[in-house]
């Protein structure tokens, strides 16, 4: 069934047909993906009493393991954001009691961010929940396709540098 990004490329087809447009089928689709992703996501979290990027920070920090916290650049790299956007985050997340900053207890001069037991409940609480809306978007692809998508996008991200969270 046509979607969207095959009626676009149709199109420059029929007025460009000297050009190969078949890179657009890739970056139409990831881009259109990306939106639609995004809009489900915000939507989920909203309907749970949180910004995207909350459970993002907050996710971070559960995965992390560690029970010291993490620094506001560990995070900072982790969301890809400014350090003034970060310590904005911080800050809002700390006014709701889901996290807090505490001393680092092998550099007094530097402090630590950790969940406090309500952001770890409420992590814990929506992971899964959030793991099943996932499974919910991705519910058009089978298991196979799922296991060949899978290698293809990291390729692909390996390929423009996205390799570690450093």
């Amino acid at each position: 069934m046509p979607d969207a990004v095959d009626q676009i490329t149709a199109a420059w087809r029929e007025q460009r047909p000297d050009v190969d447009t078949s890179s657009m089928e890739i970056f139409g689709r990831l881009s259109r993906l990306g939106r639609l992703v995004d809009r489900e996501l915000t939507d989920f979290f909203r309907g749970h009493g949180l910004e995207r990027w909350e459970f993002d920070v907050l996710a971070t920090l559960r995965r992390s393991g560690n029970e010291t916290g993490l620094s506001a650049g560990a995070l900072n790299k982790a969301a890809m954001i400014t350090s003034g956007a970060i310590t904005n985050r911080i800050d809002r997340l700390t006014a709701k009691g889901w996290v807090e900053r505490v001393p680092d207890p092998n550099d007094r001069r530097a402090i630590k961010v950790v969940l406090t037991d309500s952001g770890r409940t409420l992590v814990d609480r929506l992971l899964p929940l959030h793991v099943a809306n996932e499974e919910r978007l991705l519910s058009a692809l089978t298991p196979t396709d799922r296991q060949t998508l899978i290698p293809l996008l990291r390729k692909f991200s390996e390929a423009l540098g996205d390799v570690s969270l450093d």
